[in-house]
């Protein structure tokens, strides 16, 4: 059986404008040959200094940005292969995804926010706040659902964030630096509620963090240093 997740021979180049010579380029390679497979249900923490390219990894894996070389392959398939709109498809119908700032609307409840990734598919009304209240009660806000971003603490902010992005049950949740806004102690909250996620939902996960206790705490911790990956 195909793993999960199957990465060949990953690489990532920028074209950069440099500053020493007027319309000369150079080329930046982020990313510099990565080999990885991901199982099903897997929770892996991806760590390494800035630069490293983690985000950039992540991207990919999302389907947000595309490689200079190699394959990205779910369950045996290069999602690369199909055209912008089956990227598209793929991406709202199997990843969820977390950032450092939460994004949500200011004007709308956690409620409202939650069901927005349901609402933007069309799902009915009622269906798409159906799910957003679950998720929204799995996160441990279910006596907050009615409250704007404004009325809630850092964490309970992301907290809907992560109840966002798993409104419509990806099978692939990829979070990058969730916790980099919050105190250590909201921090490792949010961490926490990941592994229990995790167990329930048996949601693949990758996460991105600069913390190495927090990503200490889970099941798999890679690193990547200078573009490259090195296995903890």
């Amino acid at each position: 059986m195909a793993p999960f997740i199957r990465v060949e021979g990953l690489e990532k180049t920028y074209l950069m404008e440099d500053r020493a010579g007027a319309h000369a380029v150079r080329a930046v390679d982020v990313l510099r040959g990565i080999d990885l497979e991901i199982a099903a249900g897997e929770l892996t923490a991806l760590t390494g200094p800035s630069g490293a390219g983690k985000s950039t990894f992540l991207h990919i894996l999302g389907t947000l940005d595309v490689p200079t070389r190699g394959r990205v392959l779910f369950e045996g398939r290069d999602v690369f292969a199909g055209d912008e709109a089956e990227l598209a498809t793929f991406r709202n119908e199997t990843v969820g995804f977390v950032f450092q700032s939460h994004h949500l609307l200011p004007e709308f409840t956690a409620a409202e926010n939650a069901m927005m990734p349901a609402l933007i598919r069309r799902t009915p009304r009622g269906e798409a706040r159906r799910r957003a209240l679950r998720m929204l009660e799995l996160v441990g806000l279910a006596e907050r659902v009615d409250h704007k971003p404004g009325e809630l603490s850092g964490g309970e902010q992301q907290r809907v964030a992560l109840a966002r992005a798993l409104c419509l049950e990806p099978r692939l949740l990829l979070a990058d630096e969730p916790t980099g806004n919050l105190d250590p102690v909201t921090a490792e909250g949010i961490h926490s509620l990941l592994r229990d996620l995790n167990r329930q939902l048996g949601i693949t996960m990758v996460v991105v963090t600069h913390n190495e206790a927090l990503a200490s705490a889970l099941p798999r911790r890679l690193r990547l240093e200078s573009g490259r990956l090195v296995s903890l």
